[in-house]
């Protein structure tokens, strides 16, 4: 006797391509999300950057000139 079921691997005649897309969108967010993730960072980072600069600018440990050129640098 035949068997009815017969699923071949992980193709399972039906369901199994449901499956495969599952995976391949989750895998495609999980990328998207990661990248937006370090778009942000990259800002902050530069934000923080400007913050550490005019501090030191303020505290007098950098004159105008290598304040404007560092604050140019890092635009």
């Amino acid at each position: 006797m035949m068997n009815e079921w017969n699923w071949h691997g992980w193709g399972m005649h039906g369901i199994g391509w449901v499956f495969w897309i599952a995976i391949i969108l989750i895998v495609v967010w999980l990328s998207l999300r990661s990248a937006s993730r370090k778009g942000i960072n990259n800002s902050s980072t530069q934000d923080s950057a400007l913050e550490i600069l005019k501090k030191r600018y303020a505290r007098g440990e950098i004159t105008k000139e290598e304040y404007d050129e560092a604050k140019e640098r890092i635009s």
